[in-house]
């Protein structure tokens, strides 16, 4: 439970993102759509592991014991197969981009939100999902997806997801909201106590609101934005930034926000809603999908492509892919689980059905995050829409505005 994005953008990022997913391609002439060039040939089966593995992660996927005691997947990996591992956390998927190129790392947990940026960049090494003994089992929704495969090759393998949800103040926001139109109306009665999230991917959120109203902008996915779309979803957003009284990336800063009820409306994760509604001294507190759908995260490992311990590194994607690894990670963190056997094995029996593990029906009204590239990622070769580069200056603007 201690997931932090947020939105500090480097200028290595937009340079190296810039050449890997805008108009013209970086080095190997590859870019987000087509995958990059790897030195390293792909393994076709797990050998003797080399005793040593590095792991970058978001906050609570990889524990060693560290942060409590008894939460601690990493050793008994560790003695399983002789690996010793060190866990390096990071804050941003921006920060996460960066820290991957370096080379220093074997794996990466991966969001939608910079998977294939590492893909484009060559980071990313192809996966021989022959080689992963819990593949099959992880849930059909989260495979082969765009955000972790190009061109039917597998770069990430699923590790679990969340929604974007809409919370709010049962005793304050009436009548009890249904659409994002209440964070997005300037003449907001909550001016001042809506929030929002704070990231460049969130102009997807209002891009999402745009498709449900604002037919005649033809936007069939919130992250292929051409340059008539991306200029109304930004004029909506520099509209919105009016009446947000905080953005957030800290959960725990979300939560005491709503309990002390600075915020009483905006977007959120399950989990944080779960904290809310448990704190006895927390107003009531709600959170739902709105008719138009929700944006959502799914994270998937990667691998790095001149990796040094490629044994290693695969055995480290089946152990945190086991069922029983996975309950720890989901609880824990506060997520669904990728592996649904997992569900069988949380503490709290309730777990899965709380988070939509296996939701067919929710699963159909989300719109995981994906990175966006110039060449659109809906299909359209006719138009060239705005890179993932695009979005992090249109968001810097936002924030000024």
């Amino acid at each position: 439970m201690k997931r932090y994005h947020h939105a500090a953008i480097g200028a290595l990022v937009l340079v190296l993102f810039a050449a890997a997913c805008g108009s013209s391609s970086k080095g190997t002439g590859s870019n987000a759509t087509s995958g990059g060039s790897t030195s390293v040939p792909t393994l076709q089966a797990i050998g003797k592991g080399e005793g040593s593995l590095s792991v970058l992660a978001w906050p609570g996927y990889a524990e060693n014991g560290s942060t409590e005691k008894d939460v601690n997947w990493v050793t008994p990996f560790e003695q399983a197969t002789g690996c010793k591992t060190t866990v390096k956390t990071f804050g941003t998927s921006d920060e996460a981009f960066n820290l991957f190129h370096t080379g220093a790392y074997d794996v990466v947990s991966a969001s939608g939100d910079s998977s294939l940026r590492s893909v484009a960049n060559g980071d990313a090494a192809p996966i021989n999902t022959k080689l992963l003994t819990n593949y099959n089992d992880l849930w059909v929704n989260l495979r082969a997806k765009r955000w972790n495969t190009v061109n039917g090759v597998v770069y990430g393998v699923p590790h679990g997801w969340g929604a974007n949800l809409l919370m709010y103040n049962a005793n304050v926001v009436k009548p009890a909201p249904t659409s994002w139109s209440v964070v997005f109306d300037s003449k907001s009665p909550y001016k001042g106590k809506v929030t929002a999230y704070d990231s460049p991917i969130y102009i997807a959120d209002a891009a999402l609101y745009l498709m449900k109203h604002q037919p005649d902008l033809k936007i069939t996915d919130p992250y292929a934005l051409d340059d008539t779309q991306f200029t109304a979803t930004i004029n909506l957003l520099k509209q919105q930034h009016s009446i947000v009284g905080e953005y957030w990336s800290d959960y725990l800063k979300e939560q005491e926000a709503f309990t002390k009820q600075s915020l009483v409306l905006g977007t959120t994760w399950q989990v944080i809603t779960n904290l809310v509604q448990g704190d006895k001294t927390a107003p009531p507190v709600k959170a739902v999908i709105p008719s138009e759908g929700s944006t959502a995260w799914s994270d998937s490992w990667e691998l790095y492509a001149k990796t040094k311990h490629p044994n290693c590194a695969y055995m480290w994607m089946n152990w945190i892919t086991k069922p029983d690894v996975q309950a720890q990670v989901a609880e824990w963190f506060g997520e669904a689980p990728a592996n649904l056997k997992a569900c069988a094995l949380t503490k709290a029996k309730d777990h899965c059905s709380i988070y939509h593990a296996s939701d067919q029906s929710f699963y159909n009204k989300l719109y995981y995050w994906t990175t966006p590239t110039a060449k659109c990622v809906d299909g359209r070769t006719d138009v060239t829409c705005k890179s993932y580069a695009d979005w992090t200056a249109a968001w810097d603007q936002i924030k000024g505005s």
